[in-house]
């Protein structure tokens, strides 16, 4: 899966191995090496976020598209983030860090068809505009670190989503565009279980090692996350998520 290019293929390949999982077809097998980069189509064109245009404020079918493909970029990543959680790690953990990990890249890979069908039926399609790599390079710079690929990645940017998101869905509602407001919504209440996931699997370590996980986290934050962690939160989603403000407020605070 993670060799798949196109992102129709790669989304097809994602839900059809989590069908075959859950189905007991596959064997709980780690032996082939995990590709430090999954494959990648020729388009989006990838650049560094400051080369990125201003995303524009307004209702316009492209401000909306804009804003979409980005989205759409996200959930594309967030397909080979899951299945790279599988591959990379799930020979060291129990069987049910796969079906963990295995459901969410279904979720992810059902996430990016709904976005990109929904850009379709707006003139667009996935690959039209240029996008950044940050998704991958966090994944990079966790490669060999279990509990910080889970700090960053879920825990930090899965939940800087749940932050966001509410007001994107409202900007597309205050434009009549609730069908894209609604696909939104969808992914927002089941990202929540994802960024769950993340602290569940994050807090199994910690206390398997003896560290505590509100300190542990902050190390890792600051060790590996190049960004800012910055309100406003959303409370509610995160509390829903297992994600206590004793995660996240101190290092809102750096």
């Amino acid at each position: 899966m993670l060799q798949t290019a196109a992102p129709e293929a790669k989304t097809d390949r994602a839900r059809e191995t989590a069908a075959a999982w859950f189905a007991g077809h596959l064997p709980h097998v780690f032996s082939t090496p995990t590709p430090r980069h999954p494959a990648r189509p020729d388009t989006p064109q990838l650049l560094s976020p400051r080369e990125l245009p201003k995303r524009r404020k307004g209702g316009s079918t492209d401000t909306r598209k804009a804003l979409l493909h980005a989205i759409a970029h996200i959930e594309f990543n967030a397909i080979d983030l899951a299945f790279d959680m599988v591959a990379r790690f799930g020979s060291q953990m129990p069987r049910e860090f796969t079906d963990d990990w295995v459901r969410v890249g279904d979720d992810e890979a059902r996430h990016f068809k709904m976005v990109n069908d929904r850009l379709i039926q707006l003139g667009g399609r996935y690959g039209d505009l240029p996008a950044h790599d940050g998704l991958w390079q966090a994944a990079v710079e966790t490669e060999n670190d279990l509990a910080a690929r889970l700090a960053i990645v879920p825990m930090v940017l899965e939940a800087r989503g749940l932050d966001v998101t509410p007001g994107m869905i409202q900007q597309f509602r205050n434009h009549g565009d609730d069908e894209s407001a609604h696909i939104l919504q969808i992914i927002l209440d089941e990202e929540v279980s994802h960024v769950r996931t993340g602290v569940k699997w994050f807090e199994y370590l910690c206390h398997a090692s003896g560290k505590k996980p509100h300190d542990y986290f902050d190390l890792l934050v600051k060790r590996h996350f190049h960004g800012q962690i910055k309100p406003p939160f959303n409370h509610r989603a995160r509390h829903a998520a297992n994600m206590n403000p004793d995660y996240y407020d101190p290092a809102s605070q750096v």
